[in-house]
């Protein structure tokens, strides 16, 4: 496959955003489309930016999605202090929303979704939010995309430029890594993995971390 073009969600987070970053200089990418609450702050020949108040209220039918060849799917928030209720709408409800809404346009697109590690594909497990976004990753692959890759990261460090990372995170950033080395990737590493696996494809559609590092290299 040649250049791809991309539509990523996220942008005003700090994995979207580290995942346009490798996507906006990455030679395998000729456009991005970012779809957000809000413009993400940032400028590039390459990136374009569409701006959806609620991605529940999006038209199923949007003809400016139309054109691309995959997702980046990197919105998300925490579950913390929410109800299973609150959270499904926004992770499972919102995301899948979008992905028929997308794929409306492109049928033959594929799908990267950032889901997490220790994610529950039985949707029966203790965890709230590992049987929501289990959910939601079973629900995207029974959508009819050409191929749907969850991708399933541990710690992800930001890009030294990022400017979304919140304040409680930075003491993280450089000592997770060297202490839990096994656990630990690179938005950038996420980034590159997920732009190989629409132009090469991967054996699984379930992407682990060291499935990720693999496809990253």
């Amino acid at each position: 496959m040649n250049s791809i073009k991309i539509i990523l969600t996220g942008s005003t987070g700090m994995v979207g955003e580290g995942v346009l970053m490798e996507c906006l200089e990455n030679n395998n990418v000729s456009e991005v489309l970012s779809v957000s609450r809000k413009p993400c702050g940032m400028k590039h020949a390459k990136l374009k930016e569409y701006i959806i108040p609620d991605f529940l209220a999006m038209n199923l039918h949007d003809e400016n999605l139309k054109g691309y060849d995959a997702v980046f799917f990197c919105a998300g928030i925490s579950s913390m202090g929410m109800t299973e209720e609150e959270y499904a709408r926004i992770t499972f409800d919102t995301t899948i929303h979008f992905a028929k809404a997308v794929r409306s346009q492109n049928p033959d697109m594929v799908f990267n979704y950032v889901s997490g590690l220790y994610t529950d594909s039985t949707e029966n497990g203790k965890m709230m939010w590992a049987r929501v976004k289990g959910k939601t990753e079973n629900t995207l692959k029974k959508l009819g995309f050409r191929a749907v890759y969850n991708f399933r990261p541990g710690f992800m460090k930001p890009a030294e430029t990022q400017k979304n990372v919140k304040w409680f995170f930075k003491p993280f950033i450089w000592i997770f890594p060297v202490i839990f080395p096994s656990k630990s990737l690179t938005l950038q590493e996420v980034g590159r993995a997920m732009i190989k696996a629409v132009q090469k494809g991967y054996p699984t559609s379930t992407l682990e971390i060291k499935d990720i590092k693999n496809l990253a290299i």
